[in-house]
């Protein structure tokens, strides 16, 4: 691989990416809207949850924000959501998606250092690598509150974690995703892979316009889009030219 376009850096996220979600997202966030009085089978939940499903991948309380104008009530109900989301990890689990461990380890052992991001809380973060016993398959882990509070879409996690692991050049980041804010943190820190994935919350439609450079069935296609991009491309005459 060319060391002047290798990938060192994979922004990998959680939930729907490398984790199965299993509708757990969806289900914490009834639990949450229903403590403020939206309740399934109303309109008042069928327009709350249009609005969740559409921001998907950013923060959860900002998610929570965009359903209430109210800041008590959007605070009353994060927590919600995390006390529901914890509970049922403790009651169901967590799988990761099929593969991606496998993925993973094959990345970091290509010399590619590995950020595992999320827009949940840093407990809840806590709570699912405990759960996987992830905690030494990643070099870092973040949340939009260890990048100054900005979650997805903005770039803030992915240059977080470009300083720490001192990337050289933001070209040199892959970031791989499941919903449109992912892809737009992933545009706007000049990564040269963004990846979609179709495991998770949007569709190969938002995943496209939201500027995904490379759509995955999963991520365990993520290293071998990885390792081309740094492979010499051989022309017709024979000539090797940089990818």
């Amino acid at each position: 691989m060319d060391d002047d376009s290798r990938i060192t850096l994979a922004c990998l996220d959680l939930a729907g990416t490398t984790v199965a979600d299993d509708g757990m997202a969806e289900r914490a966030f009834t639990d949450a809207l229903v403590t403020q009085g939206i309740v399934a089978g109303t309109d008042s939940y069928r327009r709350a949850m249009a609005r969740v499903h559409a921001a998907r991948g950013r923060s959860k309380i900002d998610i929570l924000r965009d359903v209430f104008a109210d800041e008590d009530r959007a605070q009353a109900a994060n927590h919600a959501f995390e006390q529901a989301y914890d509970s049922i990890i403790d009651r169901v689990g967590l799988s990761p998606i099929p593969g991606a461990e496998a993925a993973i380890d094959a990345l970091a052992a290509s010399g590619v250092r590995i950020c595992l991001m999320t827009g949940f809380g840093s407990r809840t973060l806590g709570h699912i690598i405990d759960t996987l016993g992830w905690w030494k398959r990643a070099d870092l882990l973040l949340c939009p509150a260890d990048a100054g509070g900005r979650g997805r879409p903005y770039p803030d996690m992915i240059l977080k974690a470009a300083l720490h692991v001192q990337v050289d050049d933001v070209r040199h980041i892959a970031v791989c995703g499941d919903t449109e804010s992912d892809m737009r943190s992933g545009r706007r820190s000049g990564a040269s892979i963004v990846a979609g994935t179709l495991t998770g919350a949007h569709d190969r439609a938002r995943l496209d316009a939201a500027g995904a450079t490379h759509i995955l069935s999963s991520i365990t296609e993520l290293p071998e889009v990885v390792e081309a991009v740094g492979r010499p491309v051989t022309t017709p005459y024979g000539d090797q030219v940089a990818p």
